[in-house]
């Protein structure tokens, strides 16, 4: 009767308990658990295999088009080079690039004339002139191989500062050609300043460092000095285009003013010499009517790559419970 009472021991788990059946619950969820990851991991592979083959797909694509391209190259052809939006501004065409284009077009054996087509509202003299001297040396360099400018909506300033080294210059009686003239803007806050109170401070290490600060008054001696650097760079452009037109140009006191004029008053001024676009060029002009365009793109594949790259990471974080965010 002295004896520990046992009767309230603790007798262990027994088959049935609520003790076992809490391990079998959390057996349940760790290989539920354990099945879910893997599925994820098997979704993430069959997304990427599916990537693999979309890629591999448009590659073919992407070379079915250039092999296209490499049957015209392969027999006499227009070679085509494309000018298209501003020039020397970023977000437009550079010298370099459009000279590449312009190398690959004459170099190619069977080109048998280059058109050049120009849609451009002007921009870098520098990389203007740039242009318009390579087009000069390898017309010289290949004499045999015509270069044919051919104006789609717009030729002007740095455009035409270009178009003119052509051996012939097409247009659309309704495109905007000439513009032939030089320009720096700016803006004035001088009186705003004032009305404000705001004062302008400017240390500089040379008196004219600061010329034609918008903040401070123009000085006379200033913008005489900016006026005369126009002065020049527009008679260099006046020498281009006299030097590429010649005795085609009509005189015209307002030839040069910076005016522009519709593709019908331009072929009155001999800025322009007919009217015709790239497929009238191509087959009435240089006499091969198939087109192969040799312009300046960014390598295709490299960017179906870095799509490619975009998608599958997206796909993943999508799996993995999240979309991609860039902060």
């Amino acid at each position: 009767m002295f004896g520990k009472d046992k009767s309230n021991a603790n007798p262990g788990p027994l088959p049935g308990s609520n003790q076992v059946a809490v391990s079998q619950n959390e057996i349940l969820m760790r290989l539920a658990d354990d099945y879910m990851k893997d599925r994820k991991w098997r979704r993430i592979f069959k997304f990427t295999i599916l990537g693999l083959i979309v890629f591999y797909l448009l590659s073919i694509i992407l070379f079915a088009g250039n092999a296209g391209n490499d049957i015209n190259a392969a027999k006499p052809h227009t070679a085509l080079v494309e000018l298209s939006g501003p020039i020397g501004i970023q977000g437009g065409v550079f010298a370099d690039q459009l000279n590449k284009s312009l190398r690959s077009a004459f170099e190619a054996k069977n080109s048998k004339g280059i058109v050049l087509r120009i849609n451009s509202p002007g921009g870098s003299p520098v990389q203007s002139d740039e242009i318009n001297s390579e087009i000069t040396r390898l017309r010289g360099a290949y004499p045999e191989k015509p270069l044919y400018v051919v104006v789609s909506d717009i030729c002007a300033s740095g455009g035409y500062y270009i178009a003119a080294a052509a051996d012939q210059i097409y247009a659309n009686p309704s495109s905007i050609v000439g513009s032939i003239g030089v320009r720096m803007d700016g803006f004035g806050f001088v009186d705003a300043l004032k009305k404000y109170g705001v004062e302008r401070r400017s240390l500089t290490a040379g008196e004219n460092k600061s010329i034609l600060d918008p903040f401070l008054p123009v000085k006379a001696e200033q913008k005489a000095h900016a006026e005369e650097m126009l002065g020049i760079v527009h008679q260099q452009f006046i020498d281009k285009v006299k030097q590429g037109r010649g005795e085609r140009l009509v005189e015209n006191p307002d030839m040069f003013s910076g005016l522009f004029w519709s593709g019908e008053q331009a072929k009155e001024l001999g800025l322009i010499d007919e009217f015709g676009g790239l497929d009238y060029v191509a087959r009435e002009v240089v006499g091969h009517e198939p087109i192969v365009d040799y312009s300046f793109k960014p390598k295709l594949l490299d960017q179906l790559a870095r799509d490619f790259g975009v998608s599958v990471g997206a796909g993943i974080a999508s799996v993995m419970g999240g979309p991609l965010q860039l902060k």
